[in-house]
């Protein structure tokens, strides 16, 4: 399946996008609670941008209703393990490099660059959500990563250490593997 990976380095068809973004847009409206906004007949951009201002006041207004946000975090976190999971078996992903490649995939899609380099470490210059998000949803819509992270990796975890949304120029975080400590 390394073909298939080096392919959608280079080009995600539409189709694909679509694909990963409503499975990701039903994943998140479960994991709030919340019901999914009319996306069929959108374009792949036009998913995005409905999916990130859909995030934005689903996260907001966990605070705004008093609600746990750990529990919703645990929930986004589980959901998105679910589909890392799925996407790892579907394209075959065995080793790092191919979880590295698949990760770069998946945030191209989401309007992020991605940077993982082979010792863990993940850079992210621009981000498209950066643009809606405030540091506190940041740091809740962030359980999303994580869990996709999860799901690809066959366990671990992945943990940002800075983020754009609370004034940094880039992102920065770890994504470590089952077979890594702490």
């Amino acid at each position: 399946m390394r073909l298939a990976l080096r392919f959608l380095d280079v080009y995600i068809p539409e189709p694909l996008k679509k694909r990963i973004l409503r499975g990701l847009f039903c994943s998140t409206a479960q994991a709030f609670g919340a019901g999914l906004p009319e996306i069929k007949g959108l374009s792949s951009s036009r998913l995005l941008e409905t999916y990130a201002l859909f995030t934005r006041k689903a996260a907001e207004e966990v605070s705004a209703k008093n609600e746990d946000p750990e529990a919703v975090r645990l929930h986004l976190f589980q959901n998105a393990s679910d589909l890392g999971a799925t996407l790892r078996q579907r394209f075959h992903l065995r080793s790092r490099d191919d979880v590295l490649k698949m990760s770069r995939i998946i945030y191209k899609i989401l309007g992020i660059s991605f940077e993982g380099r082979p010792d863990g470490e993940v850079i992210i210059r621009s981000c498209y959500f950066s643009r809606f998000y405030s540091g506190d949803v940041c740091r809740l819509i962030s359980a999303l990563d994580e869990g996709a992270a999860a799901g690809l990796a066959g366990g671990g975890r992945l943990e940002f250490s800075q983020r754009m949304t609370d004034g940094h120029d880039c992102c920065r975080g770890r994504l470590l593997f089952k077979d890594e400590g702490p």
